[in-house]
């Protein structure tokens, strides 16, 4: 999105537009959409920008719930944005350290700042880009009145109550804001190109700001410094406590916490959110490896962050389990237990890792429903599952792993 067409769609007839059109999920809605529109005598920078929009607004749910449904996005905006259940969270860390002032440099389209807002934090979001500018200060608008430092007025929703809450967002750089005006700062370097739809991932010498001045900010302000989760280990600040979070079953970020917004003690944790719910799992280094052993009655299959945050050796002393493989993340055990910081299954039969094997044991579980996990072999399981025979009534999950040389086949059952 090109300042032109936000310009077109921050009008009285363009959001009038954009809330008839409401959410546009599919390509064939799309088409609909934009037929319709111009047919009405719509200009097709107007019909672009709305229909676009329309779009981006359905793909936002994923991430920001309801609150999509009256947000604005640029395609990369939203890819790059924190999910509002993470950044929520985030806002809590903030809350419970004392924190009543955040500068959120790098921005974006307002994501982070909505939950600090939420939280009852003021926010100064400051975004290098004018257009993602103009977007935050559009997205955090019912937090208050906010501008994007050039003096021009945007329209704005009416603002929500949120005692504490105020939102100001301003069009410039992170060196330049002067952090002594706030008690600390959400700082989120940009990890790809600039644009607002095709972007590429740059390296971390390449991020803006660099990841030197952030890490030096760091030593001086409460900071919160949101990477991604597979940076290098090896280059983190030694001082900073490093925080794995995983959303629904994927490693969405690493962020590094300083000063107040680091907990006493912990330098390594993993946070595991499903749906409404997070577990986290905090040590003050990595952990020391379990031992190995021989498979039991059940395998546990760590999640990414505790894998990311080398937790996999206090997460399988809490299970009585050991790892099935040194060099493998998956764990087994014969105890009946489970944890949220794994996925727990029931072991029925191990079989050789051919399709023959494989599919004799789904016969004689007449399995027809099957779930295929690997890890240590080069397997695609899409085309592994072409090989196999499931016309079976049950369903199971096969595990395709290997034992020091030995590859081996695993089918078993959810816990």
């Amino acid at each position: 999105m090109e300042m032109s067409e936000l310009t077109a769609l921050l009008t009285p007839e363009g959001l009038r537009l954009l809330e008839e059109v409401g959410q546009v999920s599919s390509t064939a809605e799309v088409a609909q959409s934009v037929s319709r529109l111009r047919a009405a005598g719509h200009s097709p920078d107007l019909v672009s920008a709305v229909v676009g929009q329309a779009h981006l607004r359905a793909k936002g749910v994923a991430k920001f719930g309801g609150f999509a449904e009256r947000m604005l996005f640029t395609r990369a905006g939203l890819e790059q944005a924190t999910r509002l259940g993470v950044a929520a969270r985030h806002a809590g860390r903030m809350r419970r350290a004392g924190i009543a002032q955040v500068a959120d440099l790098g921005c974006g389209i307002g994501g982070d700042s909505l939950a600090f807002a939420g939280a009852g934090l003021s926010v100064v979001a400051v975004d290098a880009d004018e257009v993602t500018a103009a977007i935050a200060a559009y997205n955090l608008a019912p937090f208050g009145h906010p501008s994007t430092g050039s003096g021009s007025e945007k329209p704005v929703a009416e603002p929500v109550e949120v005692p504490g809450a105020h939102t100001v967002v301003h069009h410039g750089t992170a060196e330049e804001f002067d952090v002594s005006t706030v008690d600390a700062v959400w700082l989120d370097p940009a990890r790809r190109t600039a644009g607002h739809s095709e972007t590429r991932r740059v390296a971390a010498s390449d991020y803006s700001p660099s990841l030197d001045w952030a890490f030096a900010l760091a030593e001086r302000v409460p900071c919160g410094i949101k990477l991604g989760p597979a940076h290098d280990r090896e280059a983190l600040p030694a001082d900073a406590e490093a925080q794995w979070v995983s959303a629904d079953g994927s490693v969405v970020e690493l962020v590094l916490w300083s000063g107040v917004l680091a907990r006493e003690g912990v330098r390594r944790s993993a946070l595991v959110i499903r749906g409404d719910e997070s577990h986290e799992l905090m040590a003050g280094a990595d952990a020391e490896d379990a031992e190995t052993r021989e498979l039991g009655a059940f395998v546990h299959e760590p999640d990414g962050a505790v894998i990311r945050a080398r937790l996999i050796g206090d997460v399988a002393r809490s299970l009585d389990a050991g790892m099935l493989d040194a060099k493998i993340a998956y764990l087994t055990g014969d105890a009946a237990v489970t944890s949220p910081f794994v996925q727990s299954f029931r072991v029925r039969e191990v079989t050789a890792a051919n399709p023959k094997a494989i599919n004799a044991a789904l016969r004689a579980h007449d399995v027809g429903t099957l779930e295929i996990k690997k890890r240590g072999m080069d397997i695609d399981p899409a085309a592994f599952r072409k090989k196999l025979n499931l016309r079976g009534s049950a369903s199971a999950t096969l595990i395709l792993t290997r034992v020091g040389d030995t590859r081996m086949a695993i089918l078993a059952d959810r816990v």
